[in-house]
């Protein structure tokens, strides 16, 4: 079998620097290989189609065949599998001899279900069905939540939105632990304590393990982010923000806006996006055709035409030039990737290449590829 490419210089590394770097999936030439933060080839393009790095190690595709890498480059499982899924809390789901089956890291198939149909592992459960009512399963195979549900959605940070039988919604997390229970028409993600709520019809407010409070006038409400002091409702059809016992703490005012993150906020005039703190003062000005989320270190990406970057003060500190994932609508689902600068890096796209520039606008390594995912921390 083929062994994968492990570049002479995660060779000088030891293994503890090697499982605690951060790895980014790019594309050059075809082929998909792995860089570090200084944009070097940690493991050359080779492969015809590879996932980012997950539970430690990375799915790629060699000639016909899924098999699973080491940081280092070096193979974990050599490819033989015609299908399979990301490990997950050292559990994954492959398909081999026409059978779909749970594995370990050493490529040992786990006996955990024998069900026709399996489901990945996410957040360290996976779904197990029986006469269309669904249960969670653990990572040891054992069923911690027994087939009753009508539905559970995906966990994210370790929650999951469910429905009982009735229809009713209510949060459960990954320990089988009901956090909400299911007496809401619809809810939201479960984030910073509480979930965004419908109780009876038109009855919008914000939900709590022990409480349910209304939100005065709302028609509707959206997901907080995480550590997200306020979040969006709406009222007579203007946005404004809540906090999260349901109190209006910025009136409704704004054509648009989106949920506030490191202090600030984004909001749309009616003609153009500027940004508001968190007393609802206008801290820059409506003048960008789109914005996103400021960082940690108080940057953010704002629009004219393409995307560039504006300090806290609203300079202008990186040109509008590039393409940046962010879309005009993303506030509107709870589950919004981070834009712009993440950990000292934003990945863009310019002139048909994708790469990652530093806060002062330089490009990493400077080099460009033909794609760029995210940098993933490897544990």
């Amino acid at each position: 079998m083929k062994k994968a490419f492990l570049i002479t210089v995660a060779l000088v590394f030891g293994l503890q620097t090697i499982f605690s770097q951060e790895l980014a999936k790019v594309r050059e030439n075809g082929k998909f290989g792995y860089i570090d933060k200084k944009a070097e080839f940690v493991i050359t393009p080779q492969f015809k189609k590879a996932n980012s790095f997950a539970d430690g190690v990375a799915l790629v595709l060699d000639g016909k065949k899924w098999g699973y890498i080491l940081p280092d480059g070096t193979w974990l499982l050599e490819p033989q599998f015609s299908k399979a899924k990301d490990f997950n809390s050292g559990v994954a789901m492959v398909l081999k001899d026409k059978k779909w089956m749970y594995i370990n890291k050493e490529g040992k198939e786990l006996g955990y279900s024998d069900a026709e149909k399996i489901y990945p592992f996410k957040e360290g459960v996976a779904f197990v069905r029986e006469d269309k009512k669904v249960g969670l399963m653990n990572s040891k195979g054992e069923v911690i939540v027994k087939p009753e549900y009508k539905i559970i959605k995906g966990f994210q940070d370790g929650y999951a939105r469910f429905a009982d039988q009735s229809g009713n919604w209510g949060i459960i997390d990954n320990k089988g632990n009901i956090v909400i229970k299911a007496e809401y028409t619809s809810i939201g993600n479960y984030r910073n304590g509480v979930a965004r709520a419908e109780k009876g019809e038109d009855n919008f407010g914000i939900a709590s393990s022990s409480s349910f409070n209304a939100v005065e006038g709302a028609t509707k409400i959206w997901d907080f982010r995480e550590g997200g002091k306020y979040t969006i409702a709406m009222k007579d059809e203007k946005y404004g923000f809540i906090d999260k016992s349901g109190k209006w703490v910025i009136e409704p005012q704004f054509v648009k806006a989106k949920a506030f993150q490191n202090g600030h906020a984004g909001v749309f005039d009616g003609n153009k996006w500027g940004f508001i703190d968190t007393n609802g003062k206008v801290v820059v000005e409506n003048k960008y055709d789109d914005v996103d989320y400021f960082d940690e270190n108080g940057m953010a990406p704002v629009k004219i035409e393409d995307w560039g970057f504006i300090n806290a003060k609203g300079d202008l500190v990186i040109e509008t030039k590039y393409g940046i994932t962010a879309g005009s609508f993303g506030f509107l689902s709870g589950r919004v990737p981070q834009k712009g600068f993440v950990d000292g890096l934003a990945r863009v796209k310019y002139e048909k290449k994708w790469g990652f520039l530093t806060p002062d606008g330089k490009l990493l390594g400077g080099k460009w590829f033909e794609n760029a995912e995210p940098f993933v921390t490897v544990k």
